[in-house]
Order: C-alpha cells, then sequence, then structure tokens
C-alpha cells in the first residue's frame, strides 16, 4: 500500500507548491451555509497517563479547534498563527508576507461565549501532515448548523504545528518503516481522550449519545479505527483514506473517494468492506483530488498557484472539478450525514 505521506500536497499545514505567487491577494474562505454564528476556542491538552510515541520522553499533547454556535462578539479568530504562516511562507518559498496566511478570513469569533442548547459533537482528523486547520472550512460549515466540532492535532504528525512551547515538525512523515498503522491505532487513543474532555467541559453543553467522527486521509483512517474503539461514535466518513489492519463496524459509516484515493487505496476498501454491517456508502466524487475537502484547492487558486503544479500534482491533489464546488459537496454530505445518523 502506498504510503500516506505520499499523499500529502498541504505542506506546512497549508499549501504544497514550491512556486512564488507575484502578489498577497485578500484570502478568505467561503462562509458557513448555516444559519447559526460561530466562535473557536483552542485548547491544549495534555493525556499525563500516555507517553508520546514519537518522542517518548513527553506526555502526548494536541492541540484542538472547538467551533460552536456562539454569540457573535468578539474579534475573529486568525487562521493560523503568525508563527505557522511564516514558516508556511518560507518553507514554501512563497512571494508573501511572512504573516500573509495568518490573516486569511474566517468566520469564527475567538473565544465567543457559546449559544445555549445540549449540541451534537463532530470530531475531525486532518491528513496526514496537515494540521486541524486545513479542515476550518468544513468545521465551520458545521458548527454553524448546530454541532460543536472539534479538529485534533496529533502531535508530531503535521508539519509546523505551534504547540505553547513554539513550533512542531512532523516526526512520523518520511520514517521507515511506514509508521501509519501504528499511529492510526494512536489517534484512535486520541479521539478517545478529547471526547472525554470535551464532554466534561461546561463550556460546551455536548450531547454525549449524539457523536461523529470525520477525516481526511489518514484521518479518515483514523475515523473508522476510532469507530471500533468507541462505540460512543455513532457514525463516520472516512474521506479518500485507507483502512488499516482488520476494521469492522456495525454503524453508519459513508467513504468519499477521490480518482487519487481509488487508485491507491482500492483494495484496503474492497477488503473491509464486507465487514461494515451497518448502513453504509461508498461514493467516487467524480474529478476531485485527494485534498479536495481541504481549504487548500481554494487557496491555491485564489493565489494564482495552480498553474505553476505540475500537472499531475493538479490532478491527483485537487482534480479539475471547481474548487468551490467541491467543498460545497463535502460540507453538504458530511452535513447530512451526521444529522442523519449521529445527531438525531
Amino acid at each position: 500500500m502506498k504510503s500516506l505521506v505520499v499523499m500529502v500536497a498541504v505542506i506546512a499545514g497549508l499549501l504544497g507548491v514550491p512556486a512564488a505567487a507575484s502578489a498577497a491577494p485578500a484570502l478568505s474562505l467561503p462562509a458557513p451555509g448555516g444559519p447559526l454564528p460561530i466562535g473557536l476556542r483552542t485548547l491544549h491538552l495534555t493525556d499525563q497517563q500516555r507517553a508520546d510515541p514519537w518522542v517518548p520522553e513527553k506526555r502526548r499533547e494536541l492541540m484542538v479547534n472547538v467551533w460552536y454556535p456562539a454569540v457573535p462578539i468578539g474579534r475573529t479568530s486568525p487562521y493560523m498563527s503568525e508563527a505557522e504562516s511564516a514558516a508556511a511562507v518560507a518553507g514554501r518559498k512563497l512571494d508573501l508576507p511572512p504573516d500573509a496566511l495568518s490573516k486569511i478570513r474566517v468566520h469564527s469569533k475567538e473565544n465567543a461565549p457559546s449559544l445555549p442548547g445540549r449540541r451534537p459533537l463532530v470530531v475531525l482528523s486532518p491528513g496526514a501532515g496537515n494540521n486541524r486547520i486545513t479542515l476550518t472550512s468544513v468545521a465551520e460549515h458545521l458548527a454553524s448548523q448546530g454541532f460543536v466540532v472539534a479538529g485534533i492535532d496529533h502531535a508530531y504528525e503535521a508539519w509546523a504545528t505551534e504547540f505553547p512551547d513554539g513550533l512542531r515538525q512532523c516526526v512520523a512523515c518520511g520514517q521507515q518503516p511506514d509508521p501509519w498503522p501504528a499511529a492510526i491505532a494512536n489517534r484512535a487513543i486520541d479521539t478517545t481522550f478529547v471526547v472525554d474532555t470535551l464532554v466534561k467541559d461546561r463550556r460546551w453543553s455536548i450531547d454525549a449519545g449524539k457523536i461523529g467522527m470525520a477525516g481526511h486521509s489518514a484521518g479518515g483512517s483514523a475515523t473508522a479505527a476510532a469507530m471500533a474503539a468507541d462505540r460512543r461514535i455513532k457514525a463516520g466518513v472516512n474521506i479518500d483514506g485507507p483502512f488499516f489492519g482488520t476494521v469492522s463496524l456495525d454503524r453508519p459509516f459513508l467513504l468519499l473517494t477521490s480518482p487519487t484515493g481509488e487508485k491507491y487505496y482500492r483494495e484496503s476498501w474492497n477488503e473491509t468492506w464486507p465487514r461494515l454491517t451497518g448502513p453504509k456508502r461508498d461514493f467516487l466524487v467524480k474529478d476531485s483530488g485527494h485534498s479536495s475537502v481541504t481549504d487548500a484547492a481554494i487557496l491555491v487558486d485564489q493565489l494564482g498557484l495552480r498553474k505553476h503544479l505540475p500537472p499531475a500534482e493538479v490532478e491527483n491533489q485537487y482534480g479539475s472539478i471547481d474548487s468551490w464546488e467541491a467543498l460545497e459537496f463535502f460540507r453538504d454530505e458530511l452535513t447530512g450525514f451526521f444529522k442523519k445518523w449521529s445527531a438525531r
């Protein structure tokens, strides 16, 4: 099976492009489609019971973004930190100010008070090498529809992610033998720890009986593993990630694939499909790329960088589908799926 890290195009948390942009246009993400205003809180969590698998002398630490229905007061949240932006700009040799990517316009109010009401929870897990912010457009849309959404950064599994003690790089990326089967099992433990933490947090009135999960690439793999380990997760979505090991599930599951994923992961999908005995759906998103669900395609197009990428890279990561159309499809599919299967 092709290593997951080979599929990563969203380097340094945003753009996998070697070319320079000629200017710094105003960058923004699509507005959420739901009726509710949204807030964002960023949490630094430490599981004192576990050593980090990549840096064993440390306890397992996670950065988590929580998007939620909120009173629309306060300043707009930054898309990423200035340090993360500077690392991405420098690492990819982009002709942009160091803080340009931290200024991407989003729609969440930083630390805004939660709106009252019991809320279903959706956990999001990003792809290998990507951090949690790459799924911001999906998360904001779900939050505007009434969900609390938790995006997890699994330490040392993404490029240039800022923790309280500074930027951390991807230790897992490029390791041999392939580290991702073990990483996926560990992400399942991360997920249970995050769910345990959030359902106890009074800042959000989360309904522990209404939990779903979705992930992109390695995050999709982690969704299946987390569901197998934690029966509180009632429904899951795998977006273009392989299955690792023997996965058997009896709850609703949606598999959304790209032509790129079909090329590399179809064997794993076919092997696992008979063991998914709950309501299930396998759907190919025609003309999409492996990273079409992320914010990357939107931002690459706003920066005018697509023409600088090798054609094979464009086809594999973004496809020929309109990036706005693709993102709208994924946001609507996930919203409908979780409203039907985990939030009712």
